[in-house]
């Protein structure tokens, strides 16, 4: 009897799971119409995208080009959302997923692979709720199909854009590599079928400011714009083969971004020949005559956006394409030829295909915040910490000889810091204070004070002398401060209140809000030792802080493993081994004028004068060495050479080390050229004591330089390479000169 009830039980799940997958298929491809040619997965994709065109009408049509694109019943063809975002995990999601450091944070740590594992769990995170949306016949709705609008790429050139924290920094060579990490890692590596579909943005020649986004015309000149502006894009594109590109909001020389010829239709479609879709940004075509007054009415503007090269509108005016297909401005052709973009990315996620066809269909809600999702993200939030500051080796703390400790600040026990922006919800936010009190509750005192807002004093809370007096009852004061992106971020978003030193998003001085200087010149009066942890997605100047603070510590906006990570590195329990995307300015006196798109003097490729904290700096709890290089001394224009070095960790401790590599074009008359530039970096870890071996390969693009018609050239001269734990001339490391022979050598 028991035999047979084990056979029935087992049966009745079979039979379960039988009528599940077949649920599961008929989400991914609707059960009706399955005669038609478009509904065949052994067809090639061309003849299935070529018969479902075929059977829509014009205005299914263009219907169906606007990102919240309708069912189109009749043929079984379920609505989709294209608005989806994963900065840093999947975003903006009601369910709770697992949320990494803010990308300026991720591009701290200098790891390209820990960010391709990072992209790789935000895809999971997001196959697994747009396939549950499928099996439960809800598609359609917004932040949840599998076309992520991520990574943002635009070079961050002025530190006090709001939205640089969405960016991998100022070098235009480590936001290509970092950019590209996150597209390998959400797009997946099967032949056929992507996990996800990554989004290149904003294209182009888009930082700042926020308040003119929607009308503001750039003018850089040729070179800024290949040197600068481009070179991450045409990473991504030729390079990492990214699926889709967004368009910015603002003008470049005098045209739309997503109306711009020479952006789209040269650079982009002829020059780069990508293939993939093109997205305007939210309602930029609206901007096109309601603030650009580059078109005389909405038509004109969708007709120009189309023709260019813009095929998904986030906005709601592209079925106006009908009029402009009746008025003779485009023909029903040139949509199509869009469409065909579009439906082509949509076969690619397995839209119109069984779900035993594709190899994602079967992720399921159980890998969302999975322990081992949960470990990268702590992972990552340790490796972006950056220690600028160190004074008499303050750091590590000696847990054993701290009976108290004060822990005041604005960002102590603010979880709400941490995330960011385009964030979504994790199940638990660990800050600093949380942390703590989890290690070291009932064995060291734990005085939390927040002593002050973000930008102002809090409100019927203890006056500056009073917190003063009760952190000199204690062994060392942990002050975590900075901003958020209530007053960083994007226009719309951010710049909270108003207050002196933000504007719409923006940033309008590079200083910690003096309010926080004030109570911190308060707690160094105390004489004890003054900890600086400082949450932002930007730089602060620290004038007064680097003179004074016994330790500073950059924290970025950590995300939901940012308090433990932070407690890691002030305890020891972590080596810090993030370094600076960015460059710290000695103050506001230093900035060129923001509104301003050439690159002189802007970032440490051509800034002249003495800096705080260079890019690539960071601190460690340990020291390393590097032998002389090992290299050919000649190479002919057109080939690729090898450095290699030895790197030892000739310290106490063991850690991480981020081996850099920089390109001198010393001989060349251009004053346009970099002092230096990126052209290399790995992230190694060594015991201590340890060495190993690091080589890189340098082509002929990392050797050229761009000259002043856009051309990138490897011309016969010498060049000076280094290679180190910082820029040249700022940390350790060792230089060689390498003499280019053979005719000048065009690499793009």
């Amino acid at each position: 009897m028991n035999k047979l009830k084990k056979q029935a039980s087992s049966s009745s799940k079979w039979i379960g799971m039988i009528l599940l997958m077949s649920i599961f298929s008929m989400g991914y491809s609707q059960s009706q119409n399955k005669d038609f040619p478009f509904r065949n997965p052994d067809l090639d994709m061309e003849i299935r995208i070529k018969d479902l065109i075929s059977r829509l009408t014009l205005t299914e049509k263009v219907s169906m080009m606007k990102h919240q694109s309708p069912a189109i019943e009749r043929l079984g063809v379920p609505a989709y959302n294209w608005w989806n975002e994963a900065l840093h995990g999947v975003a903006r999601t009601k369910e709770k997923v697992t949320v990494f450091p803010q990308a300026i944070g991720m591009a701290a740590t200098f790891d390209t692979e820990a960010l391709q594992k990072m992209g790789d769990i935000a895809s999971s995170e997001g196959r697994a709720l747009f396939n549950e949306d499928l099996r439960n016949g809800k598609t359609g709705s917004i932040y949840r199909g599998l076309t992520y609008w991520t990574p943002n790429i635009n070079i961050f050139r002025d530190p006090r854009w709001g939205r640089g924290q969405e960016t991998y920094g100022e070098d235009p060579y480590l936001t290509g590599k970092m950019g590209s990490a996150i597209v390998r890692g959400l797009e997946g590596n099967d032949p056929k079928y992507l996990k996800a579909v990554a989004c290149a943005k904003h294209y182009a020649v888009h930082s700042g400011p926020e308040y003119n986004r929607h009308s503001f015309d750039v003018h850089p000149s040729t070179y800024d714009l290949w040197d600068t502006y481009l070179p991450a894009f045409r990473e991504l594109i030729t390079k990492a083969k990214v699926h889709g590109v967004m368009c910015a909001y603002n003008r470049l020389d005098g045209q739309p971004c997503c109306g711009n010829s020479k952006l789209l239709s040269d650079i982009l479609h002829n020059q780069w020949a990508f293939d993939g879709y093109v997205t305007s940004d939210c309602w930029a075509v609206t901007d096109f005559a309601k603030f650009h007054k580059t078109s005389a009415n909405d038509t004109d503007a969708v007709t120009e956006a189309l023709l260019n090269g813009t095929d998904l509108e986030c906005g709601n005016l592209y079925q106006l394409l009908e009029q402009g297909v009746k008025k003779g401005l485009l023909s029903e052709r040139d949509i199509n030829v869009s469409l065909t973009r579009l439906f082509k990315i949509l076969f690619k996620i397995g839209m119109f295909d069984p779900a035993d066809r594709v190899p994602y269909a079967s992720i399921g809600k159980e890998v969302i915040e999975s322990d081992a999702h949960k470990k990268h993200a702590y992972e990552m939030a340790q490796k972006s910490m950056v220690l600028l500051e160190n004074k008499k080796n303050v750091l590590p703390l000696n847990e054993s000889k701290i009976k108290r400790i004060a822990l005041i600040g604005p960002n102590a026990d603010n979880g709400h810091t941490q995330l960011a922006n385009y964030f979504g919800t994790p199940s638990q936010i660990v800050t600093p204070y949380m942390s703590l009190q989890k290690r070291f509750g009932g064995k060291i005192k734990i005085d939390y004070i927040k002593g002050v807002g973000i930008v102002d004093k809090v409100k019927d809370g203890p006056s500056f002398a009073q917190v003063a007096e009760q952190a000199k009852k204690s062994d060392v004061i942990i002050f975590v401060g900075g901003i958020s992106a209530d007053y960083e971020g994007e226009a719309g978003d951010a710049g909270a209140g108003g207050y002196s030193g933000f504007a719409s998003g923006d940033r309008t001085t590079i200083a910690l809000p003096p309010i926080q200087t004030e109570l911190m010149k308060a707690l160094k009066k105390t004489g004890r030792p003054l900890i600086v942890v400082n949450m932002s997605g930007s730089i602060m100047d620290f004038q007064w802080e680097s003179q004074n603070a016994d330790a500073i510590l950059q924290a970025w906006y950590g995300g939901q493993a940012a308090g433990d990570a932070i407690i890691d590195v002030l305890f020891g329990n972590y080596n810090p081994a993030g370094r600076m995307p960015l460059t710290t300015y000695m103050s506001d006196k230093d900035l060129p004028a923001f509104e301003d798109y050439s690159m002189e003097n802007r970032t440490y490729r051509y800034f002249k004068g003495a800096v705080r904290y260079p890019f690539g700096y960071g601190l460690s709890y340990t020291n390393f060495s590097y032998s002389p290089l090992e290299n050919n001394s000649v190479v002919k224009t057109g080939s690729s050479i090898q450095v290699s070095t030895t790197v030892k960790n000739i310290g106490n401790k063991d850690g991480d080390e981020v081996v850099q590599l920089y390109v001198t074009h010393s001989q060349d008359k251009n004053k346009r050229t970099p002092i230096h530039s990126l052209k290399g970096f790995k992230r190694i870890h060594l015991k201590k004591g340890e060495s190993v071996k690091v080589s890189f390969n340098l082509s002929p693009e990392d050797l050229a330089f761009t000259d002043s018609e856009g051309n990138g050239i490897e011309s016969a001269k010498k060049v000076e390479i280094y290679i180190g734990g910082g820029q040249p001339n700022k940390s350790a490391g060792s230089s060689n000169s390498l003499t280019i022979e053979g005719e000048s050598y065009k690499v793009f």
